[in-house]
Order: C-alpha cells, then sequence, then structure tokens
C-alpha cells in the first residue's frame, strides 16, 4: 500500500475544505494553539512511519489518554473493571452528569468523563506513583524518553473544572469514587495534559493494532481478549456522541480528544493519528474525521 502517496492526496484535498470547527475555548490554555495546524501520521505493521504536514509538532491529547489509562487498569484488575465503569455508548454529552443518579454512580463507559474519573479513581488504588507509571508506559510505547504532562494545561483545567468536580464528588456520594475527590482530579487533570505528536500517539496505539502486544520489545501487556475489549470500546464509546457516525463513516475503533487529536486502530494493518485543533459541535476534530473517512475509503480497508 503506498501510504505516503495516499497521506498526500489526502491532505491536499483536506485542506481545501472549509474548517468549519471551533478550538475548544472552555480550557483556556487550548484556545492559544494554532487553529491552522493539521498533521497525520501512519504507523504500518512493519513500523514504518509516514507523515504529512504538522506531524511531529506537540499537542495534548485529552480525552486519548482515557484510553491509555483504561488498558492500564484493565491490565490490572481484569474483568473486574466492568463491576465500576460500564462499557455501553452513553448518547450524552461526554461531560454529561444525566444518567448517573439513574444508574447509581456507575458511567456508562470509561470514556466519558465520568468513567474515566472512576478510572482515575482505580489507578490511585491500585497503583502507587499512578502519574510516573503513565508516563513510564507512554514513553514505552512511544520511545519517546521526552514525552511529560504539559504542566500549564493540567492547571487550567483545573481552573475552569467545576463540572468534573461535580462529577467526581457526585459519584463518591454513590461510594463509587474511594479516594479523596482533589486527588482523583489532580490524576485525570495530567492524564489529558499529556502532550505528544502525531507519530508519537500513532506508536503509542500500535499495541491495540497488535494483539495486545507491544511491537519493539514484542511483550505481552493485554490478552488477546483484553485487546479485542479496548477495540470494541474505541469502537462503540470512542467519538463522544458522534461514535456512531465515525463507525458508519470511517469504519475503525479509535479516539478523539477536545486538544484537536484523533487516533485510529485497523488491527494487524496500521495505526493513524491526526491532528488539526478546530472542533466540529460534537468536540471531534473536523479535519480529522474528514482524513479518516478518506483514508478507509481511498484505501479499501477497514474492519467492515
Amino acid at each position: 500500500m503506498a501510504y505516503q502517496d495516499i497521506l498526500d492526496g489526502i491532505y491536499s484535498e483536506v485542506t481545501q475544505i472549509e474548517n468549519t470547527g471551533k478550538v475548544a475555548d472552555y480550557i483556556p490554555e487550548l484556545a492559544k494553539v494554532d487553529e491552522k495546524k493539521y498533521g497525520i501520521a501512519l504507523v504500518d505493521k512493519h513500523q514504518n512511519v509516514f507523515t504529512k504536514g504538522d506531524a511531529v509538532e506537540n499537542f495534548s491529547i485529552q480525552s486519548i489518554s482515557k484510553v491509555i489509562t483504561t488498558s492500564l487498569i484493565f491490565s490490572k484488575i481484569g474483568n473486574n473493571l466492568w463491576e465500576r465503569v460500564g462499557y455501553e455508548p452513553s448518547g450524552n454529552s461526554f461531560n454529561s452528569l444525566v444518567q448517573l443518579e439513574n444508574e447509581n454512580g456507575i458511567p456508562r463507559n470509561p470514556f466519558i468523563n465520568a468513567g474515566a474519573l472512576v478510572v482515575a479513581d482505580l489507578m490511585l488504588e491500585h497503583f502507587e506513583n499512578p502519574k510516573e507509571l503513565l508516563l513510564t508506559f507512554v514513553r514505552e510505547l512511544t520511545e519517546n524518553p521526552n514525552i511529560n504532562f504539559n504542566e500549564n494545561v493540567a492547571q487550567s483545567e483545573k481552573a475552569f473544572g467545576y463540572r468534573n468536580a461535580a462529577l467526581v464528588n457526585f459519584i463518591k456520594s454513590f461510594g463509587n469514587i474511594k479516594n479523596e475527590p482533589e486527588a482523583v482530579l489532580d490524576f485525570y487533570y495530567h492524564q489529558c495534559a499529556i502532550e505528544m505528536n502525531c507519530v508519537d500517539l500513532a506508536k503509542c496505539f500500535q499495541v491495540f493494532a497488535n494483539n495486545g502486544i507491544i511491537p519493539k520489545s514484542n511483550k505481552k501487556f493485554l490478552s488477546s481478549s483484553q485487546c479485542k475489549r479496548m477495540n470494541a470500546l474505541m469502537q462503540m464509546c470512542g467519538f463522544y456522541d458522534q461514535a456512531g457516525e465515525f463507525t458508519f463513516k470511517v469504519g475503525l475503533p479509535g479516539k478523539s480528544g477536545v486538544g484537536g487529536g484523533v487516533v485510529a486502530v485497523f488491527p494487524n494493518h496500521y495505526t493513524v493519528a491526526v491532528w488539526s485543533p478546530k472542533l466540529n459541535k460534537k468536540g471531534n476534530s473536523f479535519y480529522g474525521l474528514e482524513t479518516l473517512e478518506r483514508l478507509t475509503t481511498e484505501t479499501s480497508l477497514s474492519i467492515f
């Protein structure tokens, strides 16, 4: 597959489309990002890297980090995870409180904010230094020792994180948060503030395209069954309440973040990451989704 030619063509096509999205401004640090940035990186099953545009410029991965933390705690406690958080699409906004009361404080899935906060609580419960563990793991997956938290972004999220504070306290009232809310929020804000570029992100998700095995080290991180379930979660829940449309148009498991990043997985073939900060009304990168729809169309390859 001539991936470089395909990326070159897609980039040319997409940049001709008027981007009607808007940069996330409810986190002030994210609002400072150049809205014209647009990068693509694809890593194939042989670890060949193909790039176009701003593919090696760092950005805040935001909710994409939820896949990483969920997989870490899933690898640690197995199916006990699903006693604390579900695996169904929510159908509501990623920061909604609506369903929690009716469902006794059990979030629908780990990729909405409520579910990610429960996962953050579990990370604090089961790992001695979860921030360090998370960074070490991400650096291993990306082979980039320089990946770190952006403290300015983390503090910006903290300063304006009223709804997340409401969520974690509300869940705690049901007994589904065990640690102090401030500690859970601190970990959550830092995981969202991880910075990497498109190449890093595509490499990071290779483990999900490789049956749970980290490609370079050949280390088994997730069982085949666990990897299948992580990909299923990304397919059903990875794009907020636009997951159905993403499946319909793109046909790959993936995850988006309000920093403008999008990553998708084609098991046994490739991972691809796109960054473009302007978001559509559902909170997903406008150019990111346009790019991935064209990629699966032009390659005639998807999981469906």
